[in-house]
């Protein structure tokens, strides 16, 4: 059975805001979740950082000056209170299923600039054939040292790659990068959806998009970003993010899969 692959963004394309901004941030004592990215922006521009890195510099720097051990079991505990968009709960069975009839084996993926840890630790974590987001180094007590992996907006789209190529282990690089045609690839891009939100999302949409495969912009009540970006051509759809059974978003899934099972069977046709 081939397989097709659905990427996904986490923070408002699954989840309704920042996963930072349901308990985490608050925990530090602000009020405005606001107000702690205008001190994540202030220390890149500062220091000329990228923002992933600043944010996660800043976070530990935080917990530090609290006097509070930045542990990895701090973000697990965070992912009980993250809130998941309509019918996300239920989303991937019923994807699965259609697929499974269209004659595919669906797999889906998160590349995010979130944690990982507080992903791991929602309830549909195991839903995910991968999942590639940020973390830290944590030494012997668990206690975090230093970035292990930054998930910037530039890097998601090495993630694709592997995907495509099914090279998984972020180690691998040799494999990565080995030249592989796209006809001999496991999952090429003419059978990967990526879904996301907004414009740190672009490359990875566009690089999709471009290469056959179909890309989603999602939105959750004001729809002009995710307009803006099918206006210039970087995603195919547009949909609320709404994933319940019946919903548009789900319509246009179904149909990518309709559509991907007629090409299959007009390959065979072009193979005689």
């Amino acid at each position: 059975m081939k397989k097709i692959a659905i990427v996904y963004d986490f923070d408002k394309t699954l989840c309704t805001k920042d996963m930072q901004e349901y308990s985490l941030i608050p925990s530090l004592g602000y009020s405005k979740a606001s107000d702690f990215w205008d001190e994540v922006t202030e220390v890149a521009v500062r220091n000329e950082m990228d923002s992933i890195s600043a944010y996660l510099y800043l976070l530990a720097k935080k917990f530090r000056e609290a006097g509070q051990p930045l542990r990895k079991e701090y973000f697990y505990d965070k992912g009980k209170d993250i809130v998941l968009f309509e019918g996300v709960d239920t989303w991937f069975k019923r994807i699965n299923d259609y697929g499974r009839k269209a004659g595919f084996l669906v797999e889906h993926y998160i590349i995010s600039s979130g944690m990982r840890e507080i992903i791991k630790s929602t309830s549909i974590a195991d839903e995910f054939k991968r999942i590639y987001a940020c973390r830290y180094y944590y030494d012997e007590t668990h206690t975090a040292t230093w970035p292990a992996q930054v998930v910037n907006y530039t890097a998601k789209t090495q993630y694709i790659f592997r995907i495509n190529k099914q090279v998984l282990d972020v180690n691998d690089d040799a494999d990565l990068n080995k030249y592989v045609p796209q006809t001999e690839r496991p999952i090429p891009f003419e059978r990967m959806i990526y879904i996301a939100d907004g414009l740190t999302d672009v490359p990875c949409m566009r690089l999709v998009k471009e290469y056959g495969g179909k890309s989603i912009a999602v939105y959750s009540s004001n729809n002009a970003v995710a307009k803006s970006l099918k206006d210039v051509g970087r995603v195919n759809y547009i949909a609320k993010a709404d994933y319940s059974s019946g919903s548009e978003m789900e319509q246009i899934v179904q149909s990518i899969l309709d559509h991907m099972k007629a090409d299959e069977v007009l390959k065979k046709y072009e193979e005689k």
